[in-house]
């Protein structure tokens, strides 16, 4: 019975902590509007609002000193970090919240492309080169994670929209290879690139521009970091031990412990199954 007791807990808890996504913590790369492996380069009158870093790279131009040129476009709210301290440690960060984005299990692996639909929170995984066509719909207040096996592409004039409470802080793009914006996308969420991330001209972003290992390259575009959360709302599990805190907002968990009550109920089940048998032992030998 003992055996049994252990099974059961084991595949509740399994399934209650594949009930909700939790957003993977940046670190000191919540900050960051843009960051770079290598480069930075923008044409034309970009508005950045967050810190823009390159890291171990530290070129950028088109945008204000250091980085070359010393402008069109605009920094407010950060500052631009170019090959310095802070940029490699928000790269650390930065690594550590794509492996956390990267591990998270899938909920759904049948979306493609991703667009002309509305999603509620969760991790949607794709092994191809999904695109976001049309308007892509977010409902819901909670974590949404999307995996891209590949790279990431938007279609001219693609759009994510809101509803229901859902927020830019909390939603995720983890990509396997490079993303590219198309022209006059809107777009939300943080993009984490292993490699590069392109935006063509006129695009609109909330979010942030994380790219690893390569360049990010703008063209008039606008980009606002997320700054804090309201609190998620829809049930799950709390974020892992030791996972990189700030960032994402919240963790998906409404303070309700789910664990302690599953176990509760187990113990009571595992209880009555007990009496049970210790009354039919006591009759068989009466």
């Amino acid at each position: 019975m003992l055996g049994i007791f252990f099974s059961i807990l084991v595949v509740g808890v399994n399934s209650m902590v594949a009930l909700a996504s939790t957003a993977p913590g940046l670190g000191t790369a919540a900050t960051y509007a843009i960051l770079a492996g290598t480069t930075v380069t923008n044409t034309g009158n970009s508005v950045i609002s967050g810190s823009v870093g390159i890291s171990p790279g530290s070129a950028c131009t088109g945008l204000p000193a250091p980085c070359t040129g010393g402008g069109p476009g605009t920094v407010s709210n950060g500052t631009i970090h170019a090959g310095d301290a802070a940029a490699l440690q928000a790269q650390t960060d930065l690594t550590a919240a794509y492996g956390v984005a990267a591990s998270s299990p899938c909920n759904s692996t049948s979306l493609a492309p991703w667009g002309g639909q509305t999603l509620t929170p969760g991790t949607y995984c794709q092994t191809t080169s999904p695109t976001v066509s049309g308007t892509l719909t977010l409902s819901g207040n909670g974590v949404f994670i999307f995996k891209s096996g590949s790279t990431l592409v938007t279609a001219p004039g693609a759009t994510i929209a809101f509803i229901n409470g859902a927020q830019p802080c909390n939603v995720f793009w983890q990509v396997s290879s490079s993303a590219t914006l198309d022209t006059t996308t809107t777009f939300v969420g943080t993009i984490m690139a292993l490699t590069s991330i392109t935006v063509n001209n006129g695009a609109t972003i909330q979010g942030r521009l994380l790219a690893r290992g390569g360049q990010v390259s703008l063209i008039n575009d606008q980009i606002t970091a997320p700054t804090t959360c309201n609190a998620v709302t829809v049930p799950g599990p709390t974020a892992p031990a030791g996972a990189p805190a700030g960032g994402g907002g919240a963790p998906q968990g409404n303070g309700f412990p789910w664990i302690l009550a599953l176990v509760a109920g187990i113990l009571a089940s595992a209880g009555a199954v007990g009496a049970g048998l210790t009354i039919q032992g006591s009759r068989r030998r009466s």
